[in-house]
């Protein structure tokens, strides 16, 4: 899932942002936000990292992984005011509408499990720390340094792991009479198969026996699709929307 994070960002930058719902939409827009290379930043379930784009390519390998894998950087691209009528060459850019931030990216959601990141950079086929990171460290068997950043402690996933085993439940609170669905993975995204039913004023239930994965959904509100709000845990799923995500173990 994280690469696809990555290629979907980097694509959404090129197409029109509408087909991504409102939680998607707030991630790259605070993507777009960045001025400048910094240090790396925690944003929800992942880490932005960027550096300048004056280099010809960075990539970046953790230590979790055995640096077995180099994860490349993108480009930054952001919205261009051209002048009416001006060409894709007149402004020097390759897409027009779009400009060169200046800033390379890659964005890292990291597993649940770790709780700190160690990874080094390659820059222009050079292996080195990352110089915009202060938080550093030297292996003192090979005398490297790698960087280091300290990641927050998993959020509990409340709403969904008081069911049975075997099964997850949904809870929504809302106005008492309402008609509020679930929808996600585990019914190929069909908002109107499964109906929370009201147990109490203003509030929903469903328990759905599922065999052990993962599953993401959403639950349906008066025609709006909505986030499990009792859930912090979000994922990307392939068609660029932001889901809410449960266990069954």
């Amino acid at each position: 899932m994280k690469h696809l994070l990555c290629v979907l960002l980097c694509v959404s930058f090129i197409f029109p942002l509408t087909a991504l719902d409102t939680q998607s939409y707030s991630f790259i827009d605070h993507l777009l936000s960045i001025s400048q290379a910094k240090a790396p930043e925690i944003y929800e379930d992942g880490v932005i990292f960027t550096f300048p784009s004056t280099y010809r390519r960075v990539g970046i390998a953790f230590a979790h992984e055995g640096y077995s894998r180099v994860y490349w950087f993108k480009k930054l691209l952001k919205h261009d005011d051209i002048p009416p009528g001006a060409s894709k060459n007149q402004s020097g850019n390759d897409l027009v509408g779009f400009k060169d931030s200046g800033i390379l990216f890659y964005v890292y959601e990291y597993p649940r499990e770790v709780r700190e990141l160690q990874y080094r950079l390659v820059i222009d086929g050079l292996w080195q720390r990352d110089p915009l990171n202060p938080l550093y460290r030297t292996d003192p068997s090979t005398g490297l340094a790698y960087s280091v950043v300290t990641l927050p402690p998993p959020s509990p996933i409340r709403s969904t792991y008081d069911a049975p085993a075997g099964s997850l439940r949904f809870s929504f609170s809302a106005a008492p009479g309402e008609r509020v669905t679930v929808a996600g993975s585990f019914n190929n995204w069909d908002p109107f198969m499964y109906e929370l039913e009201e147990v109490s004023p203003g509030f929903y239930l469903l328990t759905l026996p599922l065999p052990p994965g993962k599953y993401q959904y959403v639950f349906f509100y008066r025609g709006e699709r909505v986030l499990d709000p009792n859930n912090p845990r979000k994922v990307y799923t392939r068609d660029g929307r932001t889901a809410s995500e449960a266990i069954v173990p």
